[in-house]
């Protein structure tokens, strides 16, 4: 389609604010739709694709099978929002092998694949609208060890919504892009409200009066005033400074603790109680100490009664034995 025309710069292949943004492009539909819609976030139109399978519902260009793009622009940038739902698209180029390579992103896999005719790669989108920058020749060289021609085939599938997509020479900053290429935000301006005559507040300032000179007949009054001016000026005495008295410590009276009345009863009932009770154990301890008494008394008694009946009984058997 583009191999003999010249290409420099730019060369868009889908803008969605366009008369006719699918010219180029074929769709294959199922359990999904494809269909431009005004994007609520940039105010403006957009292609949005959807569908409960993102390997059924997609576009490719072109849209004959048997042609190819031929675009040899290195870079590749699409301008795509994140429906935070699955998405992929595709790209066959071309290298110096004559061999057809195809690359595939997409925002659920997780790690890179390299094989023979196919490149699978993970891609992070952020919320909203995003610009996604493709280096084809650098890509080609990483993947195979080969230079990239032309890219031949393209596919976007769901779940997406398109802006805009585009080839470029190189990478361009913001100020050089033109600008039916960039995505414009809307911004929010504040209202201008004017301020009812009723809320100001009028300020009403007076003017400065200057006072005018006082003029003397001759000097000499005027010399006379001021003497008698400085006159009536009467002079402020100030009284000497007293030196302020050191603070001396206050005596600090401690109160000696009453004990209330009920106190002292419990007190006087306490120690009569142990006064009775030392009695008491007094009078125990003289019972029981004469009872000893009584008691030896007897034991000698009857100690003493024993001894003398002994010697009794051994006088009558000696006055026995001597009549014998």
């Amino acid at each position: 389609m583009y191999r003999r025309s010249y290409q420099s710069g730019f060369l868009s292949i889908l803008y969605s604010c366009g008369s006719a943004p699918l010219e180029l492009w074929g769709m294959h539909v199922k359990n999904g739709y494809i269909r431009r819609v005004i994007d609520e976030e940039v105010k403006s139109l957009a292609l949005e694709l959807a569908g409960t399978n993102v390997a059924t519902t997609y576009i490719y260009c072109p849209a004959e099978k048997k042609k190819v793009l031929g675009i040899s622009l290195p870079f590749l940038i699409m301008i795509i929002k994140n429906m935070k739902r699955y998405f992929t698209f595709e790209i066959t180029i071309l290298d110096d092998k004559n061999m057809h390579r195809r690359f595939r992103v997409s925002n659920f896999q997780s790690t890179t694949r390299v094989r023979p005719f196919c490149t699978t790669m993970p891609i992070g989108l952020s919320g909203g609208w995003n610009q996604i920058q493709f280096n084809l020749a650098d890509f080609t060289r990483r993947a195979y060890g080969s230079n990239y021609i032309e890219t031949t085939r393209m596919q976007i599938h769901a779940n997406c919504r398109v802006r805009r997509i585009y080839f470029a020479s190189r990478l361009y900053s913001d100020e050089e892009l033109p600008a039916e290429y960039k995505l414009f935000l809307p911004i929010h301006r504040k209202k201008c409200v004017r301020e009812k005559p009723e809320d100001r507040e009028i300020k009403h300032e007076k003017p400065e009066v200057e006072e005018p000179p006082v003029l003397y007949k001759t000097p000499s009054e005027q010399i006379i005033k001021e003497e008698v001016e400085k006159e009536e000026e009467p002079e402020i005495e100030v009284p000497p400074e007293v030196p302020e008295p050191e603070p001396q410590p206050e005596e600090v009276h401690i109160p000696e603790p009453k004990i209330p009345i009920e106190d002292e009863m419990e007190e006087y009932e306490i120690e009569h109680e142990y006064e009775i009770d030392d009695r008491h154990i007094f009078e125990e301890e003289d019972t029981v100490i004469a009872a000893i008494e009584t008691a030896v008394e007897e034991a000698v008694e009857e100690t003493v009664e024993e001894h003398d009946e002994e010697e009794d009984f051994i006088l009558n058997e000696m006055a026995m034995e001597d009549e014998g």
